[in-house]
């Protein structure tokens, strides 16, 4: 397993993202969804931008660039011209702080993989 340090819990309030620097994973990006936690890789798989500077609603992230829609939790490309998921990592938290294991996908990420709609 290799853990990230993603942000302090009480840092990032409910409905904000941010990025952060990964090391080996690259850039990733960090959201909180009404208390829950979710990390992706930042760069789109479309088009070359940070998703951390696209716009977050709901559960979906809006890449800048083409406006292209991501479903957070799961990695899925939902809308045009976004086909491929982006790659998104499994969270773990302890009272006070958040991190990605880089070596393994979120939990949501590999229920869509096991049963491809």
């Amino acid at each position: 397993m290799s853990q990230v340090f993603l942000c302090n819990r009480d840092e990032l309030e409910p409905g904000t993202l941010k990025k952060v620097a990964g090391g080996d994973a690259g850039d990733i990006c960090v959201y909180n969804l009404d208390g829950k936690f979710y990390a992706t890789a930042d760069m789109c798989t479309h088009a070359t931008a940070s998703l951390a500077e696209g716009d977050m609603e709901g559960d979906l992230i809006t890449c800048p660039v083409h406006w292209g829609q991501f479903h957070i939790p799961s990695g899925q490309a939902v809308t045009f011209p976004c086909e491929r998921a982006v790659r998104t990592y499994r969270i773990i938290t302890t009272d006070k702080e958040v991190f990605a294991d880089t070596s393994a996908e979120s939990e949501e990420a590999e229920l869509a993989a096991a049963s491809p709609i």
